[in-house]
């Protein structure tokens, strides 16, 4: 007498797998974080980054594919919503989400140097990952700050003179390259300097 395997067996055994292969690819990912957050990208290899992390190559590979991937994942997921622990107030000004972005980015400089990591392979041929992200990244952002800018045009927190999309791509210019200087020298005024850009796009006394 033979024992027929039921219909639902071989599918329940797939999702159970599917989701292991989610939960471990998360627990690979959360380890990995909190390497970046300690030392940066540093351009080393996929091979060097799974010593650290504690898993094989291979495993790395099968569930990032390359280093690029890696590094976009790290990124994002270490910016995922109850991840990133910036909050600002709901009538905040561009100018400051993004000083209050940068007073939290300070405290993690690996993941910052990650991401400038990234947008400058973004920039170089043969990159699809990071500029897929970087691209990405921008015009997201840009759309949500000039959303922000509109709303504060019409409370009369942001002058009125100016255009929405163009100041959204401004402050974020403002923010990453101000980022970029503080990573080569910590005496430089970051927050400081966005500052003196937010009282330049207040209204008039």
């Amino acid at each position: 007498m033979t024992t027929e395997t039921p219909a639902h067996a071989e599918p329940s055994r797939q999702r159970g797998a599917y989701a292991k292969g989610i939960a471990r690819r998360q627990e690979i990912l959360d380890r990995a974080i909190e390497v970046f957050a300690e030392r940066g990208s540093d351009r080393t290899s996929l091979r060097a980054i799974a010593r650290e992390v504690g898993v094989t190559h291979a495993a790395l590979t099968h569930y990032f594919g390359s280093l690029e991937e890696l590094l976009v994942a790290v990124y994002e997921e270490s910016n995922a919503p109850g991840r990133d622990a910036t909050t600002h107030a709901a009538d905040a000004t561009p100018v400051e989400i993004m000083i209050e972005s940068a007073r939290t980015n300070r405290t993690i400089p690996g993941l910052m140097q990650l991401y400038s990591t990234l947008v400058a392979a973004a920039l170089e041929e043969g990159h699809p990952s990071a500029r897929a992200f970087a691209t990405d990244r921008f015009s997201r952002l840009r759309d949500a700050l000039a959303d922000t800018v509109q709303q504060q045009q019409e409370r009369g927190k942001i002058r009125d003179d100016v255009a929405p999309q163009a100041v959204a791509a401004l402050v974020i210019a403002a923010s990453d390259g101000l980022q970029t200087q503080w990573l080569l020298d910590e005496t430089a005024p970051q927050h400081e300097a966005l500052a003196v850009l937010d009282r330049l796009l207040r209204p008039a006394p």
